[in-house]
């Protein structure tokens, strides 16, 4: 395609967006509900065609030799199609935040001030691999009267186009603006630049994929940017940790699906327990052919117990978000080094203490910064669904204004309503 030819069709989604979304603004929460369970519908009506649409971006992704982690996130079959309808279903039910009185207080001259949620009115969403996104994010928006636009990444192509197509025709059936939904058919890359450059017509931009992707957003943007960054999580097992429970939240934490951000990258280890810890986690972590990639005094142990296969950690292992069955280990002496490693080393994503004692729980808790930290729980909770979201639009790893799982509030922003009686300002 033409550059301007792609510029102008990306100008032209923004255009429509954002004359959508002044209707969908002022749309019934009722209105809103009912258009998201034609959209639920509609994924279910169109089952068949969407699962084809995958089954060609998957053969492809394998052709091209993509890595396991992404074909596994780029993957769909009848039971996930299912989940994502049940997941638009439970968003319906739901509170509405727009409209929601934040706070409200008078001022002696009689001026009656209120603290409103509104939508914020057209979000861009750009995103790599995983086709659910473009229902979560859809679905999300609408509910909050914002409208979207979607730019998916190319090995996805065909299941978002199919799942949008769903989308747009299950809220047209409602009678809500169709354009309110709008995915960029074109994966060029120039696409993703123009979108960040379109502060007239987007509000905010949220990027979800790997560095490049998200550092081109940041240096082009000229709107607000949420990102959905690293996913480098870690776990600390503590001397006080009970260590079966310990090996069962470290084995879910890696394994369980290896390949998402919210997957542990390394395993931190008390020195005092960690030859019982080693010994009881290192056969199942063999079953499940997790590598291993150990700083010296974890080698020294692991390679006790004929660990295979075991690598000597580099620098560059405590900071890598593998996404795969890769783990670093390292043998620490005291919970200030667990903190001191993660806060070096971490992503600021999803950390765990696994630890019987409640003050050394407490102390990680409020002095490890990041989006989400856990006390004897997997890391592999940090989703919108299991907090009770429904779904996401991603899992922020900045601080302002969303941080963590962004789902429904995430997706509003506020304004003051101020009611008076002829007051002026002397």
């Amino acid at each position: 395609m033409d550059a301007d030819d792609l510029r102008n069709e990306v100008l032209s989604c923004g255009r429509r967006a954002r004359a959508a979304a002044r209707v969908l603004a002022r749309t019934s929460t009722e209105r809103k509900n009912a258009g998201l369970i034609r959209m639920a519908d509609q994924l279910c009506a169109t089952a068949d065609t969407i699962l084809q649409a995958n089954r060609h971006d998957v053969e492809k992704a394998t052709a091209d030799n993509l890595s396991l982690a992404m074909i596994d996130r780029l993957k769909l079959d009848r039971k996930g199609l299912q989940a994502m309808a049940g997941g638009i279903r439970q968003v319906v039910a739901l509170d509405d935040p727009v409209g929601k009185l934040i706070a409200e207080w008078t001022r002696p001259n009689g001026l009656r001030i209120s603290k409103v949620r509104v939508p914020i009115g057209v979000v861009g969403i750009i995103y790599e691999s995983r086709p659910n996104v473009t229902s979560d994010a859809a679905v999300l928006c609408t509910k909050t009267g914002n409208a979207v636009i979607l730019r998916g990444g190319s090995e996805s192509i065909r299941s978002n186009i199919a799942i949008a197509e769903a989308l747009r025709a299950g809220a047209a059936s409602a009678g809500l603006p169709e354009d309110s939904i709008l995915l960029i058919p074109k994966t060029d890359h120039d696409a993703v630049r123009h979108m960040a450059e379109m502060d007239q017509y987007i509000d905010l931009i949220v990027p979800r994929g790997g560095r490049p992707l998200i550092e081109t957003v940041v240096n082009h943007a000229r709107m607000p940017v949420i990102k959905h960054y690293l996913g480098v999580c870690i776990a600390y097992v503590d001397s006080e940790a009970d260590l079966d429970m310990a090996v069962r939240i470290v084995v879910n934490a890696k394994t369980q699906r290896p390949g998402v951000c919210n997957a542990i990258e390394t395993v931190l280890v008390h020195r005092e327990i960690a030859a019982a810890f080693f010994k009881k986690v290192a056969p199942i972590l063999v079953g499940k052919k997790v590598e291993i990639r150990a700083d010296r005094d974890s080698f020294h142990q692991l390679s006790a117990l004929g660990y295979l296969p075991l690598r000597s950690a580099r620098d560059e292992d405590w900071t890598a978000e593998y996404l795969d069955l890769i783990l670093a280990a390292r043998i620490v002496d005291n919970l200030e080094d667990a903190i001191a490693h993660v806060e070096r080393c971490g992503s600021h994503h999803s950390d765990v203490i696994i630890t019987r004692d409640a003050t050394r729980a407490e102390k990680f808790l409020k002095e490890v910064d990041s989006a989400t930290v856990y006390w004897n729980a997997s890391t592999r909770f940090t989703d919108g669904g299991e907090f009770g979201f429904g779904a996401e639009i991603g899992i922020s790893t900045d601080k302002l204004h969303a941080r963590g799982p962004m789902a429904l509030e995430e997706l509003t922003t506020y304004k003051y309503v101020i009611r008076g009686e002829g007051q002026i300002r002397e």
